[in-house]
């Protein structure tokens, strides 16, 4: 271990001790929060269900073409694993139905099963990783129109019904294989561009479909369900039906984990402040991490000050380990795909050690008896402690690049495998 990390380090544990603050214990902490990171950064979207698939449709849309795109399972497998290679900690890979394994065959998406992801489930096994999974929704003929669970053809909907429950089967098989619960998120882009007459009638099959989806119980040590909101898409700009309204009350009313996406909202609203008010009512909270820029954009996560607060909360919660699930979700094209993944996983897991590394009791206490005085002076001088020196120890402890060191590792892979493809 490198002599000016460690001295580096000793300083600052001492630092945070003088305020209250175990950093050994911070690090302890982190290493068992897992990230789950999304396939869909390494690949535009596109998924394997035929050779050179792309996204369409859906209300999103990735841009760019920056060189160097996974054309293949091994390819985003080799380029994931590269990313993992400079990530400290052990975390899950989520996968979306439209990325299945299916040996060159065409399966769709109501006929998906468990055997065409075993390779998926295998790949987990040798690289540690816990798994995650999404039905496809888009970029599909029977999507084609914006609509799908909520469609007015029954025909349609029993087909996208079909590939949900399909799913959580899927979803059952890994958490069951892999010994680590799968959380199968459930997101379509069912909505209007222009404002319609009727917004009852689709939120109202929506729920039809939505119960019929999870009506068989599944063991929920195997797998949760979630449901995500979203305010907005492409083609979809004057109404959803899946709202955030919506999706509130029927994970409420369900039981089901709800997925905050911080995209999925309008531009002054923060799930940090949302994640409390959740938690309160929902068995638990699946979060999709991304970086709106002018709505939804789905930018590259960087260490802003909402990704700092959405970790503040989260640790705050107190049920992080039991109740809080983890993922990001972007998809730019205009960059290096694998750094990416990296640049992302590695400031969520940043705003998580600073949050870890928060005098909280001291600051509860100034808040309970009226101080807060105290609690703003605290939170402004916690802002110049020397949390990097920590995280710089955490690299090294875990066996991964410090500071940009790793970004020399991406660039080495870039000239070595991804300008040849």
């Amino acid at each position: 271990m490198s002599e000016n990390v460690v001295k580096a380090y000793e300083l600052a544990k001492e630092q945070y001790a003088a305020v209250g603050v175990d950093a050994a214990a911070a690090m302890k902490t982190l290493a068992t929060i897992p990230i789950s990171m999304h396939c869909w950064q390494g690949d535009d979207v596109g998924g394997f269900e035929t050779v050179g698939a792309q996204l369409s449709g859906g209300g999103i849309q990735a841009t760019g073409n920056y060189p160097g795109k996974a054309r293949t399972v091994a390819e985003l497998r080799q380029d994931f694993e590269q990313a993992l290679s400079v990530i400290p900690g052990k975390h899950r890979f989520s996968l979306h139905a439209s990325y299945l394994d299916n040996g060159g065959k065409f399966v769709d998406r109501n006929e998906v099963e468990p055997k065409h992801f075993q390779g998926w489930i295998d790949w987990a096994k040798e690289q540690g990783l816990g798994l995650d999974f999404n039905p496809t929704y888009f970029s599909h003929a029977k999507a084609a129109d914006g609509f799908t669970l909520a469609h007015e053809d029954k025909a349609i909907r029993d087909f996208w019904i079909d590939h949900g429950i399909r799913c959580r089967k899927i979803g059952e098989e890994m958490g069951r294989q892999l010994g680590s619960t799968t959380v199968t998120n459930v997101w379509i882009p069912d909505g209007y561009k222009d404002i319609p007459v009727d917004r009852t009638g689709p939120r109202a099959r929506l729920v039809d479909s939505l119960d019929k989806i999870f009506a068989e119980p599944i063991n929920e040590k195997l797998h949760l369900d979630a449901v995500e909101a979203k305010l907005f898409g492409i083609g979809a700009e004057s109404y959803t039906a899946g709202s955030a309204e919506f999706y509130l009350g029927y994970a409420v009313s369900r039981q089901k984990l709800l997925t905050l996406d911080s995209g999925h909202y309008h531009p002054t609203e923060c799930i940090s402040e949302k994640i409390s008010s959740v938690l309160m009512f929902c068995p638990g909270l699946l979060l999709h991490v991304s970086r709106p820029v002018r709505w939804d954009s789905d930018h590259v996560v960087i260490l802003d000050d909402e990704l700092q607060m959405i970790a503040k909360e989260l640790v705050r919660s107190g049920k992080l380990a039991d109740k809080i699930h983890i993922g990001l979700d972007y998809f730019d094209a205009s960059i290096n795909r694998v750094a990416a993944w990296a640049i992302g996983s590695r400031n969520m897991l940043k705003a998580l050690l600073i949050a870890l590394l928060e005098p909280t009791e001291s600051l509860k206490k100034s808040e309970s008896s009226g101080d807060f005085t105290a609690r703003l002076a605290m939170f402004e001088e916690q802002k110049s402690l020397p949390w990097a020196a920590v995280w710089n120890y955490y690299c090294e402890q875990q066996g991964v690049p410090v500071g940009s060191a790793w970004f020399d590792q991406i660039r080495k892979y870039e000239k070595d495998v991804l300008s040849k493809r």
